[in-house]
């Protein structure tokens, strides 16, 4: 599995963020700058994570960006998740894929199962609070 540069910047950003929540918004310019990531690239992330509620945005003279919750309450799973779709290993595993008709007697499901299981579980046990020191 290789996570995308789009699941990378997008963990970058909600660190940056939960790194400053306490100072209300954030303009997606200092994003970028803190970040070193293209205000064209973060145009294409941002709106992924305001639609799915894990930030909100503000457009007006003082606004930007912030986190809808703590930070503790950010899974990296669901970040990923979110912008990478299914984390599974093999096609047969995805949310979206069909019944294998192999399934049964597939001697290499069980292996990508517990390995799929495992990487939502490590994943899901990291917060975006434990990413910031």
């Amino acid at each position: 599995m290789m996570i995308s540069t789009r699941g990378r910047y997008a963990l970058r950003v909600m660190i940056d963020l939960a790194e400053h929540y306490q100072d209300g918004y954030t303009p997606m310019k200092i994003i970028a700058e803190r970040q070193n990531i293209s205000l064209k690239y973060l145009e294409r992330i941002l709106p992924a994570l305001t639609k799915n509620g894990m930030i909100e945005g503000l457009q007006r003279k003082g606004g930007g960006y912030k986190l809808t919750a703590e930070p503790a309450a950010y899974r990296v799973g669901d970040i990923l998740r979110l912008t990478e779709g299914d984390l599974a290993p093999v096609a047969c595993l995805s949310c979206e894929a069909k019944e294998c008709e192999r399934a049964g007697n597939c001697k290499t499901l069980p292996m990508w199962t517990a390995f799929y299981q495992m990487t939502n579980a490590y994943f899901d046990g990291i917060t975006l609070s434990e990413l910031m020191g």
